[in-house]
């Protein structure tokens, strides 16, 4: 195994911290500023951060997240890690201000894989442009749905239309003021075999019969692009809606969801570096009984297991990327279980201390570590939780001892 950094991405790593010092880091006071002043629209979409997208594509730093050199500048996942972990360190910001933020860039590399020239000319080029948003529809109120051979909407042809009718949630970036088109995952053909049961379906947000009903908080928080429950009564579309073929929809997922999930865990990574230089400023500042808390050996403890947890998780992260590059996702499928489960749970348990660290106001608005410990959280529950991926990897395991019970 190989983890040295390549040339380009030491040039792209270099280039994306100057970015964040100069422009990601001094604008996040503006955004806040910016959100609380439109306090009545969590929706809101802040002038700050159509000014930093401009910047970031000035800056050569655009859809880094794309291995496809005709959309972005092609980098590998062992490159594009260590990079999406420096914007995890600002992740209202920065993955955005990139166009490197989910579900946007799933599905932009669903379109790329799977679409159709009319969807790559009319979602795919604006995406990538970074002029719309995109939302992804598959987790269901009414099921488990862990288990996507579980999901209940129901797509029905009907002549040269498909017709969809089912209700989904957590459909995060429905609400984002830009979001204009949805990918919709529901089932076809309920007689197939339980993994052929399933299509998507491209679906612009403005077709009839398509409702938001509301927006789900995350631990009291209202994300700026919503986490949505949408309804879908009669929704029309037509047949050239679809991606790929019928009862493609369980492997499109599937293909969806690998590289996301390293995604995520490197910028759960960046989160949590950033929280121990919190933790560590805090100790050396935060006076105790006449002494800074940095003197308190449990302190001193937290923030020593605290590097060696990281230095671990990432090892892991890119070990993972590395082998999905040289050997494909398939062949992966245990590492990028194992990051999934580790980096949450890795950021968290850094994030806690860091909060534990700064007594009251860890809790509180002044300092981003409550909210980090919001959206880490959710990651033990989004793109599969920690008992899904546990499963995957006992399977993978088992796998090297066929059963014979004759012996």
């Amino acid at each position: 195994m190989d983890f040295e950094l390549t040339d380009r991405c030491l040039e792209f790593q270099q280039r994306l911290q100057g970015f964040m010092d100069e422009r990601i880091y001094p604008a996040e006071a503006v955004y806040r500023q910016q959100m609380d002043a439109a306090s009545e629209d969590p929706n809101h979409q802040p002038q700050v951060v159509e000014e930093l997208k401009e910047e970031a594509r000035s800056r050569g730093l655009w859809n880094l997240f794309h291995p496809h050199a005709e959309w972005g500048p092609g980098l590998k996942n062992a490159e594009y890690a260590p990079l999406a972990e420096i914007t995890g360190r600002s992740m209202h910001l920065a993955p955005e201000a990139m166009n490197c933020s989910a579900p946007d860039t799933g599905n932009m590399e669903v379109l790329t894989l799977y679409g159709t020239e009319e969807h790559k000319e009319k979602w795919l080029k604006p995406l990538l442009a970074g002029e719309i948003r995109s939302s992804f529809a598959m987790t269901e109120p009414q099921v488990a749905s862990s288990d996507a051979t579980n999901i209940e909407t129901r797509i029905e042809r009907d002549g040269d239309e498909f017709v969809i009718n089912g209700r989904k949630w957590w459909t995060s970036n429905a609400l984002h003021k830009h979001c204009r088109v949805l990918i919709v995952m529901g089932k076809t053909n309920p007689d197939a075999p339980p993994h052929k049961q399933q299509s998507m379906l491209v679906v612009p947000l403005d077709t009839p019969g398509v409702e938001i009903l509301r927006s789900l908080p995350v631990f009291g928080y209202q994300d700026r692009e919503g986490h949505a429950e949408v309804e879908f009564k009669d929704v029309r579309v037509p047949r050239g809606a679809l991606l790929a073929n019928e009862g493609d929809g369980f492997a499109i997922s599937q293909a969806r969801l690998g590289p996301g999930r390293i995604h995520h865990c490197m910028r759960s990574i960046g989160a949590a570096e950033r929280a121990l230089d919190l933790m560590c400023e805090r100790a050396q500042r935060r006076v105790t009984f006449g002494q800074p808390l940095s003197e308190r050996s449990n302190i001193q403890d937290w923030i020593a297991e605290s590097r060696i947890e990281l230095e671990m998780v990432r090892l892991l992260t890119m070990k993972t990327a590395w082998l999905m590059d040289t050997v494909g996702n398939r062949h992966a499928r245990t590492e990028i279980a194992a990051i999934k489960i580790a980096a949450p749970q890795v950021a968290l348990k850094v994030i806690d201390r860091a909060i534990q660290v700064h007594g009251g106001a860890g809790v509180s608005g002044d300092f981003p570590l409550a909210e980090m410990y919001a959206q880490l959280r959710t990651l033990r529950l989004a793109d599969g939780p920690d008992e899904v991926h546990k499963r995957t990897i006992f399977r993978n395991e088992m796998r090297r001892f066929p059963s014979d019970r004759g012996t």
